[in-house]
């Protein structure tokens, strides 16, 4: 599996730098097709987006989006309170989990 990354010319720089293969570039045009073909592609299983983006899709397609297990898009830009969630079901186990809990 594969971490991909989908966004704006320059969203993907950073992640083009940090040696990320797998790269998506969309306009606010064509966002929700380039979604498509990477919520399809079967080697993404993890899937970063600009959490901007999200808005340019239709309510039903952020929400598939938002719920995608596979790939599971992490919204990036915004606080992470949702992301120790997104982690668990990935790989299903709880990273965040301390001995307290």
């Amino acid at each position: 599996m594969e971490i991909a990354v989908i966004g704006s010319e320059e969203f993907v720089l950073g992640f083009r730098l940090a040696g990320l293969r797998r790269v998506f570039v969309a306009t606010s045009e064509n966002y929700e097709k380039k979604m498509l073909e990477a919520m399809s592609s079967e080697t993404v299983g993890i899937l970063a987006v600009d959490s901007k983006d999200l808005q340019l899709l239709q309510p039903q397609m952020k929400q598939k989006v938002l719920d995608s297990i596979q790939p599971v898009v992490v919204p990036v830009g915004k606080d992470d309170s949702d992301l120790r969630e997104k982690v668990k079901r990935a790989i299903g186990v709880d990273l965040y989990k301390t001995e307290d809990d």
